[in-house]
Protein backbone atom coordinates (compact mmCIF):
# COMPACT_ATOMS: atom_id res chain seq x y z
CA UNK A 1 0.00 0.00 0.00
CA UNK A 2 2.76 2.82 0.97
CA UNK A 3 4.27 1.68 -2.89
CA UNK A 4 1.15 2.72 -3.83
CA UNK A 5 0.86 5.84 -2.66
CA UNK A 6 4.75 6.94 -2.73
CA UNK A 7 3.93 6.61 -6.41
CA UNK A 8 0.78 8.33 -6.87
CA UNK A 9 2.74 11.54 -4.55
CA UNK A 10 5.99 11.28 -6.05
CA UNK A 11 3.51 11.30 -10.17
CA UNK A 12 1.56 14.31 -8.54
CA UNK A 13 5.09 16.18 -6.86
CA UNK A 14 6.45 15.57 -10.27
CA UNK A 15 3.71 15.65 -13.22
CA UNK A 16 1.69 18.88 -12.47
CA UNK A 17 4.77 21.60 -11.69
CA UNK A 18 6.06 19.85 -14.49
CA UNK A 19 3.75 20.11 -17.35
CA UNK A 20 2.75 23.97 -15.91
CA UNK A 21 6.33 24.28 -16.97
CA UNK A 22 6.34 23.00 -20.34
CA UNK A 23 3.42 24.73 -21.08
CA UNK A 24 4.62 28.13 -19.56
CA UNK A 25 8.18 27.63 -21.26
CA UNK A 26 7.08 28.81 -25.08
CA UNK A 27 4.47 31.53 -23.35
CA UNK A 28 5.41 33.44 -20.55
CA UNK A 29 8.82 33.67 -19.42
CA UNK A 30 8.03 35.17 -15.91
CA UNK A 31 5.45 32.83 -15.48
CA UNK A 32 7.91 29.78 -16.41
CA UNK A 33 10.36 31.57 -13.74
CA UNK A 34 7.59 31.46 -11.04
CA UNK A 35 6.51 27.56 -11.82
CA UNK A 36 10.76 26.83 -11.71
CA UNK A 37 11.13 28.96 -8.28
CA UNK A 38 8.27 26.84 -6.78
CA UNK A 39 10.09 23.66 -7.88
CA UNK A 40 13.11 24.90 -6.34
CA UNK A 41 11.94 26.04 -3.23
CA UNK A 42 8.38 23.71 -2.61
CA UNK A 43 9.10 20.17 -4.34
CA UNK A 44 12.57 19.77 -3.57
CA UNK A 45 12.10 19.52 0.63
CA UNK A 46 8.72 17.99 0.19
CA UNK A 47 9.85 15.32 -1.87
CA UNK A 48 12.25 14.05 0.83
CA UNK A 49 9.36 14.87 3.90
CA UNK A 50 7.31 12.52 1.72
CA UNK A 51 10.12 9.95 1.34
CA UNK A 52 10.16 10.09 4.79
CA UNK A 53 6.76 9.30 5.45
CA UNK A 54 5.98 6.60 3.54
CA UNK A 55 9.54 4.97 2.51
CA UNK A 56 11.56 5.65 6.12
CA UNK A 57 14.03 7.34 3.60
CA UNK A 58 16.13 9.85 5.24
CA UNK A 59 17.93 13.00 4.36
CA UNK A 60 20.73 13.90 6.76
CA UNK A 61 21.91 17.22 5.57
CA UNK A 62 24.78 18.38 8.26
CA UNK A 63 25.47 21.88 9.75
CA UNK A 64 28.88 21.33 9.99
CA UNK A 65 31.03 24.27 8.68
CA UNK A 66 27.66 26.22 7.83
CA UNK A 67 28.47 29.33 9.36
CA UNK A 68 32.02 29.32 8.14
CA UNK A 69 30.60 29.77 4.30
CA UNK A 70 31.18 33.03 2.52
CA UNK A 71 28.31 35.22 0.91
CA UNK A 72 29.35 33.34 -2.06
CA UNK A 73 31.25 30.68 -3.52
CA UNK A 74 31.84 27.67 -5.57
CA UNK A 75 30.20 24.32 -4.47
CA UNK A 76 32.20 20.99 -5.95
CA UNK A 77 30.55 17.62 -5.32
CA UNK A 78 30.41 13.89 -6.48
CA UNK A 79 27.74 12.80 -8.61
CA UNK A 80 25.58 9.82 -8.58
CA UNK A 81 22.26 10.57 -9.73
CA UNK A 82 19.59 13.20 -11.18
CA UNK A 83 18.49 13.26 -7.39
CA UNK A 84 21.33 15.03 -6.75
CA UNK A 85 19.84 18.17 -8.00
CA UNK A 86 16.82 18.65 -5.45
CA UNK A 87 19.68 17.34 -3.10
CA UNK A 88 21.66 20.67 -3.40
CA UNK A 89 18.60 22.56 -3.90
CA UNK A 90 17.00 21.57 -0.43
CA UNK A 91 20.34 21.56 1.30
CA UNK A 92 21.34 24.81 0.21
CA UNK A 93 17.27 26.16 0.69
CA UNK A 94 19.01 29.60 1.43
CA UNK A 95 20.55 30.13 -1.86
CA UNK A 96 19.98 30.81 -5.20
CA UNK A 97 21.68 27.54 -6.78
CA UNK A 98 23.07 27.27 -10.51
CA UNK A 99 24.20 23.44 -11.63
CA UNK A 100 26.78 23.44 -14.45
CA UNK A 101 25.02 20.48 -16.15
CA UNK A 102 25.58 18.63 -20.06
CA UNK A 103 22.96 20.20 -22.12
CA UNK A 104 20.97 16.89 -22.54
CA UNK A 105 19.40 17.21 -18.96
CA UNK A 106 17.87 20.19 -20.30
CA UNK A 107 15.47 18.35 -22.64
CA UNK A 108 12.68 15.84 -22.17
CA UNK A 109 13.35 15.43 -18.62
CA UNK A 110 9.88 16.09 -16.36
CA UNK A 111 10.19 18.92 -14.09
CA UNK A 112 13.82 19.15 -14.82
CA UNK A 113 14.46 20.58 -17.86
CA UNK A 114 12.64 23.80 -18.17
CA UNK A 115 13.50 24.79 -14.84
CA UNK A 116 17.29 24.49 -16.39
CA UNK A 117 16.95 26.49 -19.04
CA UNK A 118 14.70 29.10 -17.27
CA UNK A 119 16.37 29.85 -14.76
CA UNK A 120 19.99 29.87 -17.10
CA UNK A 121 21.57 26.48 -15.61
CA UNK A 122 25.05 26.22 -16.93
CA UNK A 123 24.33 23.65 -20.42
CA UNK A 124 27.39 22.42 -21.80
CA UNK A 125 26.87 20.96 -25.23
CA UNK A 126 27.87 17.29 -25.14
CA UNK A 127 29.73 17.35 -28.26
CA UNK A 128 31.22 21.06 -28.16
CA UNK A 129 34.68 21.65 -28.98
CA UNK A 130 37.09 22.28 -25.45
CA UNK A 131 37.20 26.11 -26.81
CA UNK A 132 33.42 26.38 -27.38
CA UNK A 133 32.75 24.78 -23.57
CA UNK A 134 35.04 26.72 -22.19
CA UNK A 135 33.06 30.15 -23.55
CA UNK A 136 29.99 28.72 -22.06
CA UNK A 137 31.57 27.83 -18.42
CA UNK A 138 33.33 31.47 -18.60
CA UNK A 139 30.16 33.07 -19.77
CA UNK A 140 28.13 31.62 -16.82
CA UNK A 141 30.93 32.22 -14.45
CA UNK A 142 30.88 35.62 -15.07
CA UNK A 143 26.93 35.82 -14.75
CA UNK A 144 26.54 33.95 -11.72
CA UNK A 145 28.42 37.00 -9.56
CA UNK A 146 26.59 39.17 -11.30
CA UNK A 147 23.29 37.26 -10.15
CA UNK A 148 24.61 36.62 -6.61
CA UNK A 149 24.16 32.67 -7.24
CA UNK A 150 25.77 29.92 -6.34
CA UNK A 151 27.21 27.12 -8.55
CA UNK A 152 27.29 23.96 -8.15
CA UNK A 153 29.59 21.95 -10.28
CA UNK A 154 29.73 17.85 -10.34
CA UNK A 155 32.36 15.53 -10.85
CA UNK A 156 30.11 13.98 -14.07
CA UNK A 157 30.91 17.38 -15.30
CA UNK A 158 34.70 17.63 -13.89
CA UNK A 159 35.20 14.13 -14.70
CA UNK A 160 33.12 12.83 -17.53
CA UNK A 161 31.38 9.76 -16.25
CA UNK A 162 29.51 8.46 -13.09
CA UNK A 163 30.86 5.45 -10.95
CA UNK A 164 28.06 2.74 -10.27
CA UNK A 165 29.73 1.95 -7.11
CA UNK A 166 29.24 5.53 -5.85
CA UNK A 167 32.84 6.08 -4.52
CA UNK A 168 34.83 9.13 -6.62
CA UNK A 169 35.88 9.08 -9.65
CA UNK A 170 39.03 11.35 -11.36
CA UNK A 171 38.26 14.78 -11.62
CA UNK A 172 39.32 16.38 -14.48
CA UNK A 173 40.22 20.38 -14.03
CA UNK A 174 39.96 22.54 -17.39
CA UNK A 175 36.16 23.18 -16.76
CA UNK A 176 36.49 23.69 -12.94
CA UNK A 177 39.61 25.91 -13.52
CA UNK A 178 37.74 28.06 -15.84
CA UNK A 179 35.15 29.03 -13.64
CA UNK A 180 37.46 29.70 -10.91
CA UNK A 181 38.61 31.94 -12.92
CA UNK A 182 35.82 33.66 -14.50
CA UNK A 183 33.98 34.12 -10.78
CA UNK A 184 37.20 34.79 -8.65
CA UNK A 185 35.13 32.78 -5.84
CA UNK A 186 36.22 30.66 -2.72
CA UNK A 187 35.29 27.18 -3.41
CA UNK A 188 33.24 24.70 -1.10
CA UNK A 189 33.54 20.75 -1.57
CA UNK A 190 30.91 19.03 -0.34
CA UNK A 191 30.01 15.18 -0.37
CA UNK A 192 26.98 13.37 -0.84
CA UNK A 193 26.04 9.51 -1.35
CA UNK A 194 22.64 7.52 -1.50
CA UNK A 195 21.43 8.22 -4.69
CA UNK A 196 24.02 5.61 -6.72
CA UNK A 197 21.27 3.05 -4.96
CA UNK A 198 18.37 4.58 -6.47
CA UNK A 199 19.92 4.41 -10.25
CA UNK A 200 18.04 1.87 -11.46
CA UNK A 201 14.48 2.38 -11.96
CA UNK A 202 13.52 -0.65 -11.95
CA UNK A 203 14.17 -0.68 -7.97
CA UNK A 204 13.90 2.29 -6.87
CA UNK A 205 10.72 1.59 -4.79
CA UNK A 206 12.46 -0.92 -2.57
CA UNK A 207 16.06 0.18 -3.12
CA UNK A 208 13.97 3.90 -1.16
CA UNK A 209 12.60 1.79 1.42
CA UNK A 210 14.73 2.74 4.16
CA UNK A 211 17.50 4.31 2.58
CA UNK A 212 19.07 7.51 3.10
CA UNK A 213 20.56 10.36 1.48
CA UNK A 214 23.80 12.19 3.11
CA UNK A 215 25.31 15.59 2.12
CA UNK A 216 27.92 17.73 4.00
CA UNK A 217 30.34 20.48 3.34
CA UNK A 218 34.07 19.07 4.04
CA UNK A 219 36.01 22.24 3.50
CA UNK A 220 36.45 26.12 2.36
CA UNK A 221 39.02 26.94 0.28
CA UNK A 222 40.19 30.56 -1.23
CA UNK A 223 40.08 31.13 -4.46
CA UNK A 224 42.86 29.56 -5.70
CA UNK A 225 44.83 31.49 -8.26
CA UNK A 226 47.37 29.20 -10.14
CA UNK A 227 46.57 25.43 -12.52
CA UNK A 228 48.75 24.33 -9.89
CA UNK A 229 46.46 25.26 -6.96
CA UNK A 230 43.32 24.30 -8.91
CA UNK A 231 44.77 20.65 -9.31
CA UNK A 232 45.93 20.15 -5.70
CA UNK A 233 42.23 21.66 -5.04
CA UNK A 234 40.72 19.25 -6.96
CA UNK A 235 43.17 16.47 -5.59
CA UNK A 236 42.40 16.92 -1.94
CA UNK A 237 38.46 17.29 -2.65
CA UNK A 238 38.79 13.69 -4.23
CA UNK A 239 40.81 12.28 -1.02
CA UNK A 240 37.92 14.38 1.15
CA UNK A 241 35.17 13.40 -0.23
CA UNK A 242 36.02 8.91 -0.82
CA UNK A 243 37.21 9.50 3.01
CA UNK A 244 33.45 10.83 4.17
CA UNK A 245 32.13 8.16 1.87
CA UNK A 246 33.77 5.31 3.71
CA UNK A 247 32.98 6.45 6.99
CA UNK A 248 29.00 6.97 5.88
CA UNK A 249 28.99 3.41 4.83
CA UNK A 250 29.87 2.19 7.81
CA UNK A 251 26.56 3.37 9.69
CA UNK A 252 23.47 2.40 9.63
CA UNK A 253 20.74 4.71 7.28
CA UNK A 254 18.96 5.58 10.20
CA UNK A 255 22.06 7.17 11.88
CA UNK A 256 22.74 10.57 11.02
Amino acid sequence: MSNIITVACLLFLVIVPGVCNIIAYPLSHKLCSKISNLIVKGVAPRLFRLLKAYKKFNFFGYKELRDKLPEQFIVIANHQSLLDIPVFMNFFSDKDVRFVAKDNLSRHIPLVSEMLRNQEHCMVPRKAKPMEAMAVIESFGKRVVERNQIPIIFEIELEGTRTRTGDVGKFYSAGFRKLVESSNLPVVVCALDGGYKIRDLNKILTNLQRGCYRVKILKIYDNPKTKEECINLLDEAKELIQQELDNWRKLPTTQM
